[in-house]
């Protein structure tokens, strides 16, 4: 839709807000790449441990050096030995995997905190992982703070249509009949907002009823 709408009006938004299920990393390096757009939205990340043992960040992102340092200071590389044909080293899952040396892990005195059940340390790396951290950064900052107001009023809306008018699902076909539908229940939706914006309200509290309708 955002292209569809840079291509016809020339226009791209500053900021794009969204819940988790839009954090995931290939999203959030195509709107930071590619697009230039803020992403307000939380970032999809599940390597934090359960386990109580060191998680990913717990460990130190050195770009200078293309590392990680674990919380012990040794370095995590992705290789350690020059290869004579230069490799990615990315995976299938857009990864690169970085491992620590064997013998920094093995009289490591944090290995039971670290990789108790391993012979080293390893942390797989998104290749967007830059994109993920603008957007950690991102949480910080009062604009995102707007941004989950603003989206929280829309949600409210959706969730008035799903569970109060029963647009629950779609029941005309095709296009033409989706938008029908959902243009009728949006104008139901408006009109009794306006109805209940437009009633004077009591100083005791409640709506008084229109002239006419009093009880007798």
């Amino acid at each position: 839709m955002v292209d569809r709408v840079e291509e016809r009006f020339e226009l791209r938004p500053k900021r794009l807000i969204g819940d988790t299920a839009y954090g995931t990393a290939p999203m959030l390096g195509w709107m930071v790449e590619e697009k230039g757009i803020e992403p307000h939205m939380p970032v999809w990340d599940k390597s934090a441990r359960k386990d109580d043992t060191f998680s990913n960040s717990d460990f130190t992102w050195v770009a200078e050096a293309n590392e990680y340092r674990c919380p012990a200071g040794k370095p995590l590389r992705s290789n350690w030995r020059p290869f004579k044909n230069p490799r990615s080293h990315v995976t299938q899952a857009d990864t690169i995997i970085y491992r620590a040396s064997q013998s920094d892990c093995k009289d490591c005195a944090m290995k039971p905190q670290c990789c108790p059940n391993m012979t080293f340390r390893k942390i797989a790396r998104s290749i967007h992982e830059n994109a993920r951290d603008v957007a950690r950064r991102l949480r910080e900052t009062e604009g995102y703070q707007q941004s989950r107001c603003e989206r929280k009023k829309v949600e409210m809306l959706f969730a008035h249509l799903k569970r109060i008018l029963k647009l629950d699902r779609l029941r005309l076909r095709g296009l033409s009949g989706a938008q029908d539908e959902f243009t009728t229940a949006a104008i139901a939706q408006n009109l009794r907002r306006l109805a209940k914006l437009a009633s004077p309200i009591h100083p005791l509290g409640g709506q008084v009823a229109p002239a006419g309708n009093e009880m007798r």
